[in-house]
């Protein structure tokens, strides 16, 4: 995109009355080799072009996008998407500030997947096979997958913004299912990180297979739990998914300036406990749901949610920020040109605290221990969230007992952030993918252990 073809699309823009002109323009090429069985099951690679604009009316919006880069269909799309509006205003000359370069990795340790294609990932994936299988024969199928991203953004703006980004991400996956006959469980990890196909060294893919296929033997084997209300004790890493989903979506702007959040009009309000302390941090450094700048082009930024209990701020974008009233956080994002960006979270997690695991375990005289969440699903606005628990254990009379599996969390986030009492300082951050309004987007979420007083355990 020339700077000559962006003031065309910004005078079609404002003659037709709009406040703010946007063009998000991205190339992604994007690769996948997976194996399932004992064999390569899938091997894809693709390139993905397109454009998007958006056109801001006061924080109404109009989006709309195309893979035509030409000047015609661009301005076409523009006149689209304002069919009936005329300015009154002047014409507006535009002036682009100096151009801004930036990627979200280790270009110096970069090893570019485009040019080293697909080989290199089948030792990664085999080995993980191997591995897995090797641990029992009660262990019946192994999945593994290396995925990556390079992704080229050019984004300009009305008020003179001209960035381009580039970022690149892999991430690795392995599934284990056992069975004992009867039945099959199936357990998974899958980091991920900033960067190219020099990230598979950080990963071992013995170590992946050993802790998922350990896990899912163990509580094969297990019985079950006697639901009701207790105090669970949650395990770090992957356990902070219930705070993300539960409290972090109610924490946009997205669904603050809709009315849409139980937290609405709770700025400088106690919402949990002094131990308790919550962080979206966009900037740090080669983690899986960082970025430099958000899909607007604001800097990413630490922003503390919640402070030692206190709700601080939401995270915002360009509409959210001006419906609602908080500074710009840099929490735009949007899955690819085909989404207007909304507030969406990077990197968030509940801070360390000063409490050990040991000693939560011990505070409990019958509960339940958490050690690993999985899936589950929450309501943005209202809270209510059910999620299962991958890894689970009775704790009683203070000590870690027998393991249980079909264990379910139930309850509202703002009615369980109150309860949080113990956080632990053995921080633990784990990667994934959030769904929403604009799409599919990386993720980071995190925690130490955290001990709830009450929640509802669901059983069998």
């Amino acid at each position: 995109m020339n700077q000559e073809v962006a003031v065309k699309i910004f005078e079609a823009g404002r003659s037709a009355g709009a406040d703010f002109v946007e063009i998000f323009e991205e190339e992604t090429r994007s690769s996948c080799l997976g194996l399932k069985d004992r064999h390569i099951e899938t091997a894809t690679a693709g390139t993905e072009y397109g454009i998007g604009v958006r056109l801001l009316y006061g924080t109404e919006v109009l989006y709309g996008f195309t893979s035509d880069d030409s000047e015609e269909a661009l301005v076409k799309l523009v006149r689209t998407l304002a069919f009936g509006r005329i300015s009154g205003a002047a014409p507006k000359s535009f002036e682009f500030a100096p151009e801004k370069r930036v990627c979200d990795f280790n270009e110096a340790a970069y090893k570019d997947p485009r040019l080293l294609g697909q080989s290199i990932k089948q030792d990664f994936l085999f080995r993980a096979d191997n591995a897995a299988r090797a641990l029992s024969p009660k262990i019946v199928q192994v999945g593994a997958s290396v995925v990556d991203s390079c992704t080229a953004i050019t984004l300009m703006n009305s008020e003179g913004l001209h960035l381009e980004m580039t970022r690149g991400r892999l991430r690795v996956n392995v599934n284990v299912t056992a069975t004992d006959g009867t039945e099959r469980l199936t357990s998974h990890e899958a980091p991920g990180a900033l960067g190219g196909y020099e990230l598979l060294g950080n990963y071992s893919p013995e170590e992946l297979a050993s802790i998922t296929g350990e896990r899912v033997l163990r509580m094969l084997d297990a019985g079950y739990i006697a639901g009701g209300q207790m105090p669970v004790v949650m395990g770090n890493g992957f356990g902070g998914v219930i705070f993300h989903e539960a409290c972090g979506h109610p924490l946009e702007t997205e669904s603050v300036r809709r009315n849409a959040s139980p937290f609405c009009g709770k700025l400088g309000e106690a919402i949990g406990q002094p131990c308790l302390t919550a962080i979206d941090d966009g900037t740090m450094d080669g983690v899986w749901g960082s970025l430099k700048y958000d899909d607007e082009g604001s800097p990413t930024q630490r922003t503390v949610l919640i402070e030692n209990g206190i709700l601080k701020t939401y995270m915002s974008d360009r509409v959210g920020a001006a419906e609602v009233g908080v500074p710009l956080t840099g929490s735009a994002r949007r899955e690819s040109y085909k989404y207007a960006p909304v507030s969406r979270m990077r990197n968030t997690f509940i801070a360390p605290g000063k409490d050990s695991l040991d000693s939560m375990i011990a505070s409990v005289d019958n509960g339940l221990y958490a050690a690993r969440m999985a899936g589950g699903s929450v309501n943005p606005a209202t809270g209510e969230f059910n999620f299962a628990v991958d890894e689970g254990y009775v704790i009683r009379n203070g000590k870690i007992c027998e393991p249980v599996r079909g264990a379910t969390l139930i309850g509202k986030g703002h009615e369980i952030m109150p309860r949080i009492s113990m956080v632990g300082s053995d921080f633990e951050q784990a990667a994934g993918v959030c769904g929403a309004s604009s799409g599919h987007v990386p993720v980071t979420v995190g925690q130490p252990s955290i001990k709830v007083d009450q929640i509802l355990v669901g059983g069998r």
